[in-house]
């Protein structure tokens, strides 16, 4: 499974981490304003969401007994479907604490 939104969202959290930290310098500071994080955080959440829709539908025809779904199908959506949801929990874990550090910078 790809998941583009995440990764990018991972890139820009470093990218935002270096900077913060001034091991980076503001080279491409307009590009990264340009992005909109919650449209692409939704995206990503969207992309977890139909990854486990697909793989709920597909365990439920497999019970159902449908000939055309298989067991190998089956187990991989669902693995699929755990591994998104994961990375997901990592995303929002390293949110939080992008966050909880942000506040507790004096100014």
């Amino acid at each position: 499974m790809d998941t583009p939104g995440i990764d990018n969202i991972l890139q820009q959290l470093q990218a935002a981490s270096s900077l913060a930290s001034g091991t980076k310098k503001p080279s491409g500071v307009d590009e990264i304003a340009s992005v909109d994080f919650s449209e692409k955080l939704k995206a990503a959440v969207d992309q977890v969401n139909n990854v486990q829709q697909t793989a709920d539908k597909l365990s439920t025809q497999f019970v159902s007994g449908e000939p055309n779904v298989d067991l190998h199908e089956v187990m991989i959506s669902l693995q699929k479907a755990n591994v998104s949801f994961q990375s997901m929990i990592q995303v929002r874990n390293k949110l939080v604490t992008a966050y909880q550090e942000i506040m507790n910078m004096q100014v």
